[in-house]
């Protein structure tokens, strides 16, 4: 009780100070504020950037393996591309014998992306959309919803039949406020029949969107252009069951893939088998540089704050060297002038601090307003940089809370 009353009064006489001095409060807590916004608003721009992009991976799925000519990498600056080009790209035999001997996938599937084409449907186009062909599997190895219709059945894929599925913003610009379930489009001087709308989804980070796409079967598109070139990337994509790791799974396509395309032991692999983790991992070490870059650029805006409390509490203890001295004559202890000072500059600290979170989060308010992103702001950065704000004030106000509480209470009553 008597350490509480003591930290009770410490503390009114240090609002008492920080209210008489307005202007020098003030000026203190500027340089607190704009060291803690600065490393909380770095911190979350990086969170930002890593939750909406790790957003974008998952959707490539966490259980899924992508048999490719081109391994993924994030950041090698030695990507040997040349000996990567001289690969063939994945073929439909290769997908059948796959489909064939594969024992621990829940699906597979073969899938193409065509450039940019232009959707018509009588007076009204679209340009820029996106077509993809893809085998039946598809549903099973990507997760997306249906605004209206349905996906493929399986004799609609077998039969190359002149269906599609297309994305929600086609529909809106080629039947505004209509249903699209059942039109016809021309597509690759085709006409083909939307049995489905995909739900909107909205860009993400590495444009993976089904809103501009065009989704037909495999064997719609191989009647009209060949579907094993290399303009379309071709891409088997394989999804594993429940209960398999990715790594078993990995394993059992990496043997059949080599036994397909009668590899001798002694040959390097002609083909890559990528994973979202690798995209992860990758990300993982570009924002933890970012991460340290931005604990460098915040900690100095923060030291140059500390050093600014460390000035202005020197310069209250200078003006209430008289204050202390009548304190201490009347028996106040060296532990309550400490406590009295340091509550001060922890104070001070602690409010430029809120201030400073005050602002970031103002500004991710004005930010998701003005241009729809999400912005993330952990409870673990606010807990941060409050506790950083406090660490500043015991640091900052630790000395001359120590050199105040040892003033002899003569020459402090004396002194001008």
């Amino acid at each position: 009780m008597l350490f509480l009353k003591l930290f009770r009064e410490s503390f009114l006489f240090a609002f008492d100070a920080l209210r008489q001095n307005k202007l020098r409060t003030m000026l203190s807590l500027l340089g607190v504020t704009i060291g803690i916004f600065t490393i909380i608003a770095v911190f979350s721009a990086v969170d930002t950037l890593r939750n909406n992009l790790q957003e974008s991976v998952n959707k490539l799925g966490n259980n899924s393996i992508y048999i490719g000519k081109w391994p993924w990498a994030v950041g090698n600056n030695d990507y040997p591309w040349w000996k990567y080009m001289q690969r063939p790209e994945p073929s439909l035999r290769e997908f059948d014998q796959l489909q064939k001997r594969v024992t621990d996938a829940d699906g597979i599937s073969y899938e193409i992306n065509i450039d940019s084409r232009i959707i018509k449907y009588k007076s009204n186009t679209v340009s820029g959309a996106t077509i993809n062909a893809v085998s039946q599997d598809h549903n099973k190895v990507w997760n997306f919803d249906l605004e209206e219709g349905r996906y493929f059945t399986d004799i609609e894929s077998r039969t190359g039949a002149p269906v599609a599925v297309i994305g929600y913003d086609i529909a809106q610009d080629l039947f505004p406020g209509g249903t699209a379930a059942g039109k016809q489009i021309k597509v690759m001087g085709r006409e083909i029949t939307i049995i489905g709308v995909f739900t909107k989804e909205g860009d993400d980070m590495l444009g993976n969107s089904d809103d501009k796409s065009v989704l037909v079967p495999i064997n719609f598109a191989k009647n009209v252009i060949d579907v094993q070139s290399d303009n379309y990337q071709p891409t088997i994509v394989v999804r594993g069951k429940k209960g398999i790791s990715s790594e078993q799974l990995e394993s059992e396509l990496h043997q059949l893939m080599r036994s397909i395309r009668r590899l001798h032991p002694n040959e390097d692999d002609s083909f890559a088998l990528n994973q979202t983790t690798i995209l992860s991992n990758g990300l993982d070490q570009l924002f933890g540089v970012m991460d340290i870059g931005g604990a460098i650029i915040g900690g100095f805006s923060i030291l140059v704050g500390g050093f600014g409390i460390a000035n202005i509490m020197f310069v209250s203890v200078k003006e209430r060297t008289n204050i202390i001295g009548i304190q201490k004559s009347l028996g106040a202890k060296n532990y309550f002038i400490l406590l009295q000072f340091l509550i001060e500059s922890i104070t001070l600290c602690f409010i430029g601090g809120l201030i400073g979170l005050g602002v970031v989060f103002l500004g991710t308010l004005a930010l998701k307003a003005a241009a729809d992103v999400k912005i993330v702001l952990d409870m673990s950065n606010i807990i941060w940089g409050v506790g950083m704000s406090v660490s500043i004030g015991i640091i900052s106000g630790i000395i001359p809370a120590y050199s105040a509480s040892r003033l002899n209470p003569v020459e402090a009553i004396r002194s001008n």
